[in-house]
C-alpha cells in the first residue's frame, strides 16, 4: 500500500474530472440513482457504447468509453456485474480488485450503487482489500522501474451512501490488507536475503503492534531434542530458528488458538538433492510460516479479541558434508524416531517438533498447520484448492465456510489406517515418506502422530502460494494465501 495512493469515500452525487467508474448488469442499465447523477444521454452513450463493442454487462467484463463528451470525467468505465446468480455470489474483493485495474487516470470515482446487490460496509471494505491486493508489486530489486506499466489512480474514491458507516469498518480490512502483503514480501524475498535468522528478525517486527516474540536458536532447540527440526537443517551453514508469536487479546486464562507454519527458506531437497529446473521456485517452500507472520500481523492490528499462537519453524535444507542422509534415524521432540528416507520430504520433520512443542506447551483449543508440503496435492487439486486434512469435523467444516466466503478455497481430503500403515518403518517408529502413491496423505498422517487429541487441521498450500494463479487481486508470484482465510476464520469463530 503506497504512500502516494490514497482511497477516500464520499456521498452520492458528486461527478469530478478523473475516471467515473458505473456498474451495469446484463440490462446495460445503472441504478436509477446512478442514471439520475449522471444523466440521460450517459445512459444512452453506455446504450450506444455497448452495441459497438458488444459489451453484455457480464460479471467481470468492463467497457471504457474515453472523452465522454456528455460529461466532466475524462473517461467513463462500465463494469458489469452479470445476471442474478453472479450478485447472488459476488466476491467483493475481486470487484475492488477489478476497479482497480481499469482505474487508470490520476484519480477516479467509483460510484457504489449496483444493480440488485445491496452494497454493505463490509462489502465496501471488501472491495477497499481488493483495490489495495490488486496495486501490489515486488520490485524493490529492479535498478530500473518499467514505465510502460501504468500505476493506476493516485486516488480512488468509491461514492458510497453512507461514507462515515464505510470508514469505521474498512479500517479494520486495513490490517488483513497489510497482512497479505507482508506474507507475499516474505515469499518473494531472494534466499540469500532471507535465511532463518533474517526470517525470525522479520517476525519480532510484530512486538511493535503488541506480539509477544520469542526465538529459539539451535541451542535452544537441542535443550527442547527438536532434533528432527534440526536434522533438516545440520547441512545448511545458517542456523535454524523456531519464533513464536502470542497475540493476547482475549480473556485472560482462555486457551488460545494456534497456528503453525513450514518455514523451509531454501529448499534444494538436501542429500535427495531436486533437478535443477525451477529450483529457483523453492525460496517460496516458507509460505506456510509467511502466512502466520502475516496473520499474527492481521489479528493484532484489527486488535482481534483472542489469545492466539503462531510458531514457525525456519530452516534451510541444503546438501553439504554435514547432511543427513537417508537411511538416518532422527528422535522428534516427543520421542518418537523416524527414518530418513528421502532428505527432500523435509517439511514433515520440522513440523513434527513445532506441533508438538505447541501442543505441549500451549494447551490449544485447536492447531492449524500450513506447509508448502507435497507435490501430490497441486496432482490432486491443481491450484484451485489448498488439500485440508483433518481429526475434527467442526473444525474443518468451519475451515471450508471461511474458504468460500474469501475465495481462498480449501477441499478435504481423507486420513485414516491405512496411510498410517504406508509410513511405517522397519527400523523406526515411522518413514518420512509412504512413496509416490497418497502422498499427500502419507504426509498428514505422520503430522497426525504429533497432535495428540487436539483438534488439528493440516493445510497443504503447495499449489496456492507460490507461483499462484493470477487473479484481479493477485498479479504477482506469492498470494499471500491463508491470512485473509484464517482471519475469518477467527473472525467468524474465535472472537470473544
Amino acid at each position: 500500500m503506497a504512500d502516494s495512493f490514497k482511497i477516500d469515500f464520499q456521498p452520492h452525487g458528486t461527478v469530478g474530472t478523473g475516471d467515473l467508474i458505473v456498474f451495469v448488469d446484463e440490462n446495460l442499465k445503472p441504478t436509477p440513482a446512478v442514471a439520475e447523477q449522471i444523466g440521460p444521454k450517459a445512459v444512452d452513450l453506455i446504450a450506444r457504447a455497448a452495441a459497438t463493442e458488444s459489451f453484455k454487462g457480464k460479471a467481470k467484463t468492463s467497457l471504457t468509453i474515453p472523452a465522454p463528451t456528455v460529461l466532466d470525467a475524462d473517461r467513463l468505465v462500465v463494469i458489469g456485474v452479470g445476471g442474478e446468480k453472479d450478485r447472488a455470489s459476488m466476491d467483493w474483493a475481486q470487484l475492488g480488485g477489478l476497479v482497480a485495474g481499469k482505474a487508470a487516470g490520476k484519480s477516479a470515482t467509483a460510484v457504489l450503487d449496483l444493480p440488485g446487490i445491496e452494497v454493505t460496509p463490509d462489502a465496501v471494505a471488501d472491495m477497499v482489500l481488493g483495490v489495495h491486493l490488486r496495486r501490489y508489486s515486488f520490485d524493490r530489486y529492479k535498478t530500473k522501474k518499467d514505465d510502460s506499466k501504468p500505476n493506476g489512480a493516485a486516488k480512488l474514491s468509491f461514492s458510497v451512501a453512507d461514507p462515515a458507516a464505510m470508514k469505521k469498518v474498512q479500517k479494520a480490512r486495513e490490517g488483513v490488507a497489510a497482512g497479505v502483503i507482508i506474507a507475499r514480501d516474505l515469499v518473494n524475498e531472494p534466499p540469500n536475503v532471507l535465511g532463518p535468522k533474517e526470517f525470525a528478525a522479520r517476525a519480532e517486527a510484530l512486538t511493535k503492534l503488541g506480539v509477544e516474540v520469542e526465538i529459539l536458536d539451535e541451542k535452544a532447540m537441542q535443550k527442547l531434542g527438536m532434533r528432527a527440526l534440526l536434522g533438516v537443517g545440520q547441512g545448511s551453514v545458517r542456523g535454524s530458528r523456531v519464533a513464536i508469536m502470542r497475540w493476547n487479546g482475549g480473556k485472560a486464562g482462555d486457551q488460545p488458538i494456534a497456528f503453525i507454519g513450514k518455514g523451509v527458506v531454501f529448499d534444494s531437497g538436501g542429500i535427495s538433492i531436486k533437478p535443477g529446473g525451477g529450483m529457483e521456485d523453492m525460496k517460496g517452500d516458507m509460505a506456510g510460516a509467511a502466512c502466520v507472520v502475516g496473520l499474527m500481523h492481521a489479528l493484532a492490528s484489527r486488535k482481534a479479541r483472542a489469545n492466539v499462537v503462531g510458531a514457525i519453524g525456519l530452516v534451510e535444507n541444503m546438501p553439504d558434508g554435514n547432511a543427513q542422509r537417508p537411511g538416518d534415524i532422527v528422535t522428534t521432540m516427543s520421542g518418537q524416531t523416524i527414518e530418513i528416507i528421502n532428505t527432500d520430504a523435509e517439511g514433515r520433520l520440522v513440523l513434527a517438533d513445532v506441533l508438538w512443542y505447541v501442543q505441549d506447551r500451549f494447551k490449544p483449543k485447536f492447531m492449524i498447520d500450513l506447509a508448502t508440503l507435497t507435490g501430490a496435492i497441486l496432482v490432486a487439486l491443481a491450484q484451485e484448492y489448498a488439500g485440508l486434512f483433518s481429526n475434527n469435523d467442526e473444525l474443518a467444516q468451519r475451515l471450508t465456510a471461511a474458504g468460500q466466503a474469501t475465495g481462498e478455497r480449501v477441499w478435504r481430503m481423507p486420513l485414516g489406517p491405512e496411510f498410517d500403515k504406508m509410513i511405517e518403518s522397519k527400523f523406526a517408529d515411522m518413514k518420512n515418506t509412504g512413496g509416490r502413491h497418497g502422498g499427500s496423505s502419507t504426509a498428514a498422517a505422520l503430522l497426525q502422530r504429533f497432535v495428540n487429541d487436539v483438534p488439528w487441521a493440516h493445510l497443504d498450500i503447495a499449489g496456492t502460494a507460490m507461483g499462484s494463479p493470477q487473479s484481479e487481486i493477485n498479479k504477482g508470484w506469492s498470494s499471500g494465501w491463508g491470512v485473509r482465510l484464517l482471519d475469518r476464520l477467527v473472525c467468524d469463530h474465535y472472537e470473544a
